[in-house]
């Protein structure tokens, strides 16, 4: 295990070792342990964490401030109409002051283009850490908790794993990249092998996806695509069906130019896919012991059916939510 990561920001696991998620890991499973038994695990008694929310939230607004609380400490909610932000304070200005007041900055930015920029300002003039709690091209903390969950079904030993993260219709809103990303990125460092599908106008960020191939080598996982949700599905020990919209295939620059005329464009290629959803014909192509994941909220009757999402057989997606929790205090131990 590593002994000290006080201070280490985390803005994605790509900036960490694998000896440092396995740290992260240890401690999350001791600490979800302690929590079932109601031991206190006071580790952060008296600190101060500031959260800064861009957009809405419900399992890492609430994982965090719990997370703060049955740590000892204590997270102050805050969203951008409450702070100067709202009238152009710099990320620079904001990072430093909130750095001299408490021991830790956790921030939610999923603006296209914009998020982990201002992430990562943030962290050159921050002296506590930095945590994203999503930006327009990473999710980690809900990568953590998919890791922890697939460990606690599947056992430790990853290697060969068959893992298929799924585009899927749905109609609520154009979702971020980030999870996804975070997915491929992550995954097959431990030896995972995991197939990406998606209708080709719904791409994952080129850039992202080159970075994923050479984690795979590294780490012993592979990685393939393809244009075919059924052929994904096909023998696959976990599903993870998700909606993302389509601006890995406009890039930053162009969408940004164009903003107005990439989201209606984006609108158009998604009626065309309504068939993608994860339903009882497609769960029968995978393993028969096949897990359902999803970081949730699910587009119900959408991404995924009713029947498959509170099947307690297939669906672990509650256990894959509380692991927020658990894997929240154990950055936020180990960090601040």
């Amino acid at each position: 295990m590593v002994s000290n990561l006080k201070g280490k920001h985390f803005i994605t696991e790509d900036n960490w070792t694998k000896q440092e998620l396995d740290t992260v890991f240890e401690t999350a499973f001791d600490l979800k342990k302690k929590f079932a038994l109601e031991e206190p695990t006071r580790h952060l008694v008296d600190k101060t964490l500031f959260m800064i929310f861009f957009e809405q939230s419900t399992r890492t607004r609430n994982s965090m401030e719990a997370g703060m609380t049955q740590l000892g400490g204590h997270a102050h909610d805050l969203t951008a109409d409450k702070m100067q932000i709202s009238h152009g304070e710099a990320p620079k200005d904001t990072a430093i002051i909130l750095s001299r007041m408490g021991h830790g900055i956790a921030v939610r930015n999923c603006f296209y283009g914009i998020g982990l920029k201002y992430l990562e300002e943030m962290a050159r003039n921050s002296k506590r850490p930095i945590m994203s709690l999503q930006d327009d091209v990473y999710h980690p903390f809900q990568g953590l908790a998919d890791l922890m969950t697939i460990f606690e079904h599947r056992g430790r030993n990853t290697k060969k794993l068959k893992v298929t993260v799924s585009w899927a219709y749905a109609d609520t809103h154009s979702k971020p990249l980030s999870v996804p990303q975070t997915q491929i990125l992550l995954f097959p460092r431990y030896g995972i092998d995991v197939t990406v599908a998606n209708p080709p106008e719904f791409p994952l960020s080129s850039n992202i996806i080159e970075k994923a191939k050479l984690n795979a080598e590294k780490g012993g996982g592979s990685l393939k695509f393809t244009n075919n949700m059924d052929e994904a599905f096909e023998g696959a020990d976990i599903v993870i069906p998700k909606n993302w919209g389509g601006f890995g295939h406009y890039g930053v620059d162009h969408y940004l130019a164009n903003e107005a005329e990439c989201k209606a464009e984006m609108k158009s290629n998604l009626s065309k896919y309504k068939s993608w959803i994860c339903d009882d014909r497609r769960i029968k192509l995978a393993s028969k012991d096949v897990k359902l994941m999803h970081a949730l909220p699910a587009d119900r009757g959408n991404e995924v059916t009713d029947e498959i999402l509170d099947n307690p057989d297939i669906s672990i997606v509650f256990d894959e939510a509380e692991n927020r929790l658990h894997t929240a205090k154990a950055i936020m131990s180990l960090t601040m």
